[in-house]
């Protein structure tokens, strides 16, 4: 049986490896459009709306959307490929 808190510790190593595979994958999508990116901080790490971001950046909502959608597809691709396989 494992001993009390090594659940924890393979925990916190995931999480920091998906922060690590996500900041690997902003970093190539910057390389793509600075300005999805900037989509992603706001909406992700922001917490704005659609209609905020657009203000923020002075973009249409349309605008923010379509950004927003690939840059979610591209992260997703990404991540997926970065998957570590459990031990």
């Amino acid at each position: 049986p494992a001993a009390r808190g090594d659940g924890d510790e393979a925990d916190s190593l995931r999480v920091e490896m998906d922060f690590l595979a996500l900041d690997a994958a902003l970093d190539k999508l910057a390389a793509l459009s600075d300005r999805q990116v900037q989509v992603v901080n706001l909406r992700y790490f922001g917490g704005l709306a659609i209609e905020e971001v657009a203000q923020t950046l002075d973009l249409s909502p349309a605008t923010v959307k379509r950004d927003w959608t690939m840059a979610r597809l591209f992260l997703r691709r990404e991540l997926e490929a970065a998957q570590v396989e459990p031990y």
